[in-house]
């Protein structure tokens, strides 16, 4: 699931190639996906990219005052071609589900023709069978309803108001507290594995059970976790941000690895269609938790 630090990546790349470009049409290839129809998608055809921004997981592009709103769920991705193909795309069952077509900038000699030839743009896409990726397009970014239910953004989160969070969240384990989006945007289950790795705190820890040296390790950790990736994933080619991503991640993923940090064989637990990871001597004092999977298994 692409999170905070590879929706900035992707805002960041659009800044650079996508700003000033005219959008020239956008086809629809898969229906479901656009879950606003006033105004329709077609009114972006003609309209300049004026910014390209982020909420959370949200992706927002500025098109002269109407926004492009794209939340890529679990699935989700977003390619840059200089040439895309020109023909009109069909609706079927793979991965394409929208594609963006972007006349020349306007720093550039000339314009597009049309687009009787190749253009630059985007696709947007999603892997597998079940379709959760969203598109707005709205006036407001704020009409999208889970842009206005969006916490403090996990990037710019102050310790107090960290403190707060977790404060207000009970018993909630902490984990849950950090993949909340309307408690703290941003952060997915990924760098959640991540972030309680670096502050040595339990997946399963009650909120109302933190310490005040336990609320600073974890906002420490927030800081340093998505610091790091962000400074990975802007670097780094957008073709190549996921596998960035992969390479930076020290538990999550890597069940049966040995944690890096202390050589113990790191653990998981699978709950319904997702799984966390975390290593027993760094964060749970050497107790394996409970895989519910495997329990019932055995039951």
């Amino acid at each position: 699931m692409p999170e905070l630090p590879e929706i900035e990546a992707l805002a960041h790349f659009l800044r650079e190639h996508a700003v000033g470009r005219t959008v020239e049409r956008v086809d629809v290839a898969a229906l479901s996906v656009v879950k606003t129809f006033e105004p329709p998608i077609s009114a972006l055809q003609g309209r300049a990219i004026r910014r390209v921004g982020r909420a959370g997981k949200y992706l927002m592009l500025d098109c002269d005052g109407l926004f492009l709103v794209l939340h890529f769920s679990r699935a989700g991705w977003l390619r840059w071609s200089d040439e895309l193909s020109p023909r009109p795309v069909r609706p079927g069952r793979g991965p394409l589900a929208l594609r963006v077509h972007l006349g020349a900038g306007e720093a550039d000699d000339g314009a597009a023709d049309g687009g009787a030839e190749a253009t630059a743009g985007f696709d947007v896409t999603e892997a597998g069978t079940r379709k959760s990726l969203a598109a707005w397009v709205v006036a407001d970014p704020l009409d999208v309803p889970g842009v206005a239910r969006l916490g403090p953004d996990a990037a710019a989160v102050g310790h107090e108001e960290l403190a707060e969070i977790i404060g207000d969240a009970g018993g909630r384990q902490v984990r849950t507290v950090l993949t909340d989006q309307q408690a703290l945007a941003g952060v997915g289950g990924a760098y959640a594995d991540e972030i309680l790795h670096r502050a040595r705190l339990s997946p399963f820890a009650p909120a109302e059970g933190l310490s005040t040296q336990q609320v600073a390790a974890l906002h420490a950790a927030i800081g340093d976790v998505l610091g790091a990736a962000l400074r990975e994933c802007v670097d780094a080619d957008a073709a190549r941000v996921k596998s960035h991503k992969r390479a930076g991640l020290a538990v999550h993923g890597r069940a049966g690895e040995q944690c890096p940090v202390c050589g113990d064989v790191i653990r998981q637990v699978v709950f319904e269609e997702r799984s966390f990871q975390y290593c027993p001597a760094c964060q749970t004092g050497g107790r394996v938790l409970a895989d519910r999977r495997l329990s019932r298994l055995l039951k």
